[in-house]
């Protein structure tokens, strides 16, 4: 078993963490990897009160083991906040932008506060906002992200916000990428698109068959998705998805797809309502040419976490 200062944190077996994907990570998939061991993490997203409180009331159900939430700091409003934290979660993460407003009211309701940071910049304003622990997210990861290479920006994070706790994410999914993880100083891992090929992952089979036949060269980081989707994403944040018919249409003529509106958001929408991912999107990162299968989330935890500890001793082996 591979002890941390995550795992102490909250009393895991294993220093796993489910990044909280919007519409993907439920309260079912947050409570599987819960109960095995491993942070469990419902994807707030935007701040769906209607999403929250069904999946919240499914994780406060089945969850065995520590939980929480994630939301979307830019988006996210007080109101939002307080339901979840009338929920009773074990931690809130806050991704992209200020974490220290709705930071203050997470530490003031001794919550544990998880922010995560895609450059030294909001890494300090983590540290400023009292994080429990912060995440070093690197631009290989699926969904928004930044624009810096999670293998150096995870010990640097480690270095600037030293002695908090530093999770590192991006283009992880098995166990050699969380065993180098902790190599570069971080405690844990916070892991997405291997979790989204997952038997409780939300979202429709026909998503997780494509991610499961990607190769990582199929990514692409983009603002398409968000433009006629209507979501007015902050600069830096792009989104990391597969690559598509409408991607290939529109990358590169982002302003002439906004004047497009709202012929191309009709049509956007009606193929994610049809299934049709030649139109709609796959967020996903670098990492699926590690993902072959579609497994249960207790098997993943436990798969990934025996294959770090191999590699840990695989490596320590070569100092002999």
């Amino acid at each position: 078993m591979i002890t941390t200062d995550l795992t102490r944190m909250f009393g895991l077996e294993h220093p796993i963490v489910l990044a909280p994907m919007g519409g993907v990570t439920g309260g079912a998939l947050a409570a599987a990897v819960a109960n095995a061991g491993a942070l469990g993490l419902v994807g707030g997203g935007y701040g769906d009160a209607d999403w929250l409180r069904t999946e919240l009331t499914i994780v406060r159900k089945r969850a065995s083991g520590p939980w929480g939430v994630g939301l979307i700091t830019w988006s996210a409003s007080r109101a939002v906040l307080e339901q979840v934290l009338a929920a009773g979660p074990h931690a809130v993460m806050l991704s992209f932008g200020d974490p220290r407003p709705l930071g203050a009211l997470v530490k003031a309701a001794g919550c544990r506060l998880i922010c995560q940071a895609q450059d030294l910049a909001s890494a300090a304003l983590a540290r400023e906002a009292g994080a429990d622990l912060v995440v070093a997210q690197g631009t290989e990861g699926g969904g928004h992200g930044g624009q810096r290479g999670t293998l150096a920006l995870v010990p640097a994070i480690v270095d600037a916000v030293a002695p908090i706790p530093v999770l590192a994410a991006g283009g992880i999914a098995d166990g050699r990428g969380l065993a180098a993880a902790l190599l570069l100083g971080a405690q844990g891992a916070l892991i997405g698109t291997r979790f989204y090929a997952s038997d409780e992952a939300l979202g429709p089979a026909r998503a997780r068959e494509r991610i499961v036949a990607a190769s990582g060269d199929d990514t692409r980081r983009t603002r398409v998705f968000d433009i006629v989707r209507g979501y007015d994403w902050p600069a830096p944040y792009t989104g990391r998805a597969l690559a598509n018919a409408f991607l290939a249409r529109w990358q590169g003529r982002e302003g002439a797809l906004a004047q497009a509106l709202p012929g191309e958001a009709k049509l956007f929408f009606g193929a994610q309502r049809a299934e049709d991912f030649d139109t709609a999107m796959v967020w996903a990162g670098e990492a699926v040419d590690l993902i072959h299968d579609v497994l249960p989330a207790a098997q993943l935890v436990e798969r990934i976490a025996a294959d770090a500890e191999r590699a840990l001793r695989a490596g320590a082996a070569l100092c002999g």
